[in-house]
């Protein structure tokens, strides 16, 4: 009985993880699970943590297949030789069942399912109901499998009461129950749901990983950009994507030529670099735009702290951040980090004037550095 509600999972837009049936760059992890399998003594839940975008759900679906096929074969060989990784035929029928959403043996708490009781209506958050309904499913005897498999995706999207309800199903778990949380801040989720699991830390994709999961994705996309995109996204295939997406590169491109010129930058570039993030209805391009002005920030701050300038992103970028470190103090670029993310947080939940909080983001950056 698997969800279908649409999930914020940390995979490419491309491709649901329940759809996605390649992983790479974890290879270290699948061994991880195989071998516990193997061993004849899975534990009966698993904390799968990393940062967004890079794998974590398509990992935990990928297992929770592989144990539906598998019958009631652990510990011993499922396919005659031990298997050397997670991977199904893609015509397996319980490929074809995980990915239509129709497992009988497979239950998915994610944000965005019915809301348990109200009618009609769609729950943003993962609920004390729904976990309730899948504690109700892991105890029923499995339909066609050996195993009742529940994925929660992310984990950080539960209630306070939700988690303590899973709690208990991890305090005295079912026989034949796996239960696969995903987690993108396991240090937020109760001290004691992360002592009842195994945990997984999945680290992330390195660049050539990024970028051949790129050229899958986005065939059509520049090698010059993927390489880029590979860099700005931090190993997060799914970010990758998004900022491709989104147009987030070029913005990017745009920020550094700015960045490059402060002080002094031509005001007619400021207030069109402004006006393309505040204009729309939607608050996608400011967000984004803050997100990444944040990050650039981040970045120069964590290269004054350590001396060493991090590979360039786009053109220029080196240049901008030895010019700007020596116009001010670490201390000073990280005080300003922080009062504009603050900045930018206050302006989406006040509604505040778009275009004159990323002039005023500039203004403090360019006061800083005349002073």
């Amino acid at each position: 009985m698997s969800s279908k509600a649409a999930s914020k999972s940390d995979d490419p837009p491309l491709l649901e993880p329940r759809q996605n049936l390649d992983l790479m760059g974890h290879e270290a992890a699948e061994g991880t699970l195989l071998r516990a399998w193997e061993s004849g003594r899975l534990p009966h839940a698993w904390l799968i943590t990393g940062a967004r975008g890079i794998g974590k759900a398509t990992l935990a679906y990928r297992f929770a297949r592989f144990v539906l096929a598998a019958g009631n074969a652990q510990g011993g060989a499922l396919f005659g030789d031990e298997p050397s990784s997670l991977a199904l035929d893609p015509d397996h029928p319980v490929c074809r069942q995980v990915v239509a959403g129709g497992h009988p043996d497979m239950f998915v708490l994610q944000p965005g399912m019915p809301h348990p009781d109200r009618k009609g209506q769609v729950a943003s958050d993962i609920l004390v109901g729904h976990v309730r309904q899948a504690v109700h499913f892991c105890n029923m005897t499995p339909a066609s499998a050996q195993w009742r498999v529940v994925i929660v995706d992310p984990v950080d999207e539960m209630t306070p009461n939700a988690a303590n309800a899973l709690l208990k199903v991890l305090e005295e778990p079912p026989r034949n129950a796996l239960i696969l949380l995903v987690s993108h801040a396991p240090a937020r989720l109760l001290a004691t749901i992360r002592s009842r699991c195994s945990q997984l830390a999945l680290p992330a994709l390195d660049e050539q990983t990024v970028r051949g999961l790129l050229a899958q994705h986005a065939p059509g996309l520049d090698s010059d950009d993927a390489a880029a995109l590979a860099r700005l996204s931090e190993g997060s295939i799914g970010r990758a994507l998004m900022l491709g997406g989104a147009g987030g590169l070029d913005l990017y491109r745009d920020l550094i030529g700015l960045l490059r010129e402060i002080p002094g930058a031509p005001a007619e570039r400021l207030h069109g670099f402004a006006d393309r993030l505040s204009q729309g209805g939607e608050a996608g391009s400011f967000r984004l735009g803050g997100e990444l002005l944040g990050w650039w920030l981040a970045r120069l701050v964590r290269a004054g702290a350590s001396g060493t300038m991090p590979d360039e992103v786009v053109s220029g970028e080196g240049e901008a951040m030895h010019r700007l470190l020596d116009r001010a103090s670490l201390e000073q670029w990280l005080e300003l980090w922080e009062k504009i993310g603050r900045l930018f947080g206050r302006a989406e939940r006040a509604n505040f004037d778009r275009k004159q909080v990323v002039l005023t983001a500039f203004l403090e950056i360019d006061a800083l550095i005349a002073r």
